[in-house]
């Protein structure tokens, strides 16, 4: 028996993403020693990831023991952290109801409203992965109550803030999306290029020749960048930006008004990823509209200007319409396919190392930095993350609740902040309040609809369905709620979600 943490993956089963944890906690000395519990009820998944996880400790010959169960009870207990990529039921099923719901005139799916178009950030139609995540951390407060809960399924928001209130355990919700501040630090490298070695390399970075911005990011002293974000998950904006002590928002500014058309134009030709939305239309409107940037996935969301058919979304989000398009869906889900698929090949395939096909090199995610931080004792508000061929200091933003870290916030909501990390946890760095704008257009909406999602899936109740249609500008009449209210709960596989909504 090694000595070293007890760390679990629920839902090991996506083994792409888990394996890319893996190879973090293979990297991290602290971490030596460790005993990785691997726990899906799907045999074939959790074969693939345990069967990759083995040969790959064997070949590397680390001390680190890899266990593989589909006893969630088994795994949890006496676990040090406990991480959840678990969605019940798969994407298939969620495509499903959004296809129902369509049938009924509610395009994308009655989970797609206001700030809330993220096509895998399920709701109000989450029954399960509320149900599922609550039993989760009952299962940790009995069997493993001083372990750290990370929480990386969807919706981060709602099941961070439900666990923290409904339970006593240490609970933070994880997602990556805040890493995409880069996207100004891209246009900072653009604009410093065309001001000092008179390049515009802009429609180069778009076809992401990133020799381009390699040479153009030399010019950015790193150390004179300051910048703050501020937000929910999957709403989070860029409230502060400097360069140099001045307000940095005007490269921005500038790169609008001289580059984003030719920009916007080369990026239509060249992308091959719906994702690709860092700077895209709906990003730089959604700036000149609240007078900030919003960060990472938060350009996924927004009101109805963005999303009222393919064709706005092809406008906005470039020639695939975005992730939570008709075609980002089905790309995503092939994408699923083809993922499963490549890992089946590398966990089976002996006449290769595991280890060629996923190379020992960081992920850029930021779970095994917060899990070497809090079991070490290390005292750390930022980590190393790979950016265009060198590595850079990022800032360590999770979700926790407020309590007061964000002034005009609600307290017993989580946000997405900055925090430090030590032996004793996770602790929010102080704010000031939210902008004016964005707490008034985007914050109390956003909020609103978490609360709504929390109370039907935590109470239950046909009214809190009918509550939440009834203010959707989808919505044409009493007939056609119940309608699709009926639809959904009639697909196959809800019949426990249709008894807790009668």
């Amino acid at each position: 028996m090694y000595k070293g943490p007890k760390i679990v993956f629920v839902g090991a089963g996506s083994a792409r993403w888990t394996s890319r944890i893996l190879v973090d906690i293979f990297l991290n000395e602290g971490l030596r020693g460790s005993k990785i519990w691997l726990m899906d009820i799907d045999d074939y998944r959790l074969n693939i990831v345990s069967t990759l996880a083995k040969r790959y400790v064997d070949e590397i010959k680390l001390p680190v023991e890899i266990h593989a169960t589909k006893d969630r009870r088994e795994s949890i207990k006496d676990a040090d952290f406990v991480i959840s990529t678990a969605l019940p039921k798969g994407y298939l099923y969620y495509e499903e109801m959004r296809d129902v719901s369509e049938e009924h005139g509610y395009y994308r799916g009655i989970n797609s409203v206001e700030w809330n178009y993220v096509g895998d950030y399920h709701t109000i139609w989450g029954y399960y992965l509320f149900k599922l995540h609550l039993d989760m951390a009952k299962d940790i407060e009995e069997l493993a109550p001083n372990a750290w809960f990370f929480i990386v399924s969807n919706p981060v928001l709602e099941l961070t803030t439900m666990i923290s209130r409904e339970t006593k355990v240490n609970v933070a919700g994880i997602c990556h999306g805040f890493l995409g501040y880069r996207a100004a630090l891209e246009v900072l490298a653009m604009r410093l290029a065309r001001e000092k070695l008179g390049k515009n390399i802009t429609p180069y970075c778009a076809a992401h020749r990133f020799e381009f911005y390699r040479e153009a990011m030399d010019l950015i002293d790193l150390r004179e960048i300051d910048f703050e974000m501020q937000g929910l998950n999957h709403v989070i904006w860029l409230t502060k930006f400097k360069y140099k002590g001045e307000d940095a928002y005007k490269y921005l500014d500038d790169w609008i008004k001289e580059d984003a058309e030719e920009y916007w134009a080369v990026w239509r030709e060249h992308t091959t990823s719906p994702w690709d939305l860092d700077l895209c239309p709906a990003a730089m409107d959604l700036y000149k509209t609240y007078g900030y940037l919003p960060v990472g996935d938060s350009v996924r969301g927004g009101t109805w200007k963005y999303h009222w058919d393919l064709k706005t979304k092809k406008y906005w989000y470039g020639p695939y319409g975005g992730p939570d398009s008709e075609i980002g869906c089905a790309m995503r889900i092939l994408g699923v396919r083809r993922n499963v698929e490549e890992m089946t090949r590398i966990a089976f395939d002996t006449s290769k190392p595991v280890s060629q096909s996923v190379p020992l090199r960081p992920s850029g995610e930021v779970i095994v930095s917060l899990i070497d931080s809090i079991y070490n004792d290390k005292q750390a508000d930022s980590y190393e993350i790979p950016f265009l061929g060198t590595r850079v200091k990022a800032p360590i933003y999770v979700n926790v609740l407020n309590k007061g870290t964000i002034p005009n916030l609600p307290d017993n909501v989580a946000i997405e902040t900055h925090v430090k990390v030590d032996g004793k946890g996770i602790h929010p760095i102080p704010k000031n309040a939210m902008p004016n704008p964005l707490y008034k257009y985007v914050m109390l909406p956003r909020i609103m609809r978490a609360e709504w999602a929390l109370e039907a899936n935590l109470k239950g109740g046909r009214d809190t369905l009918v509550k939440w249609l009834l203010m959707d500008i989808r919505t044409k009449s009493m007939k056609q709620i119940d309608n699709v209210i009926d639809a959904i709960l009639k697909i196959p596989g809800n019949e426990e979600m249709a008894k807790s909504f009668s």
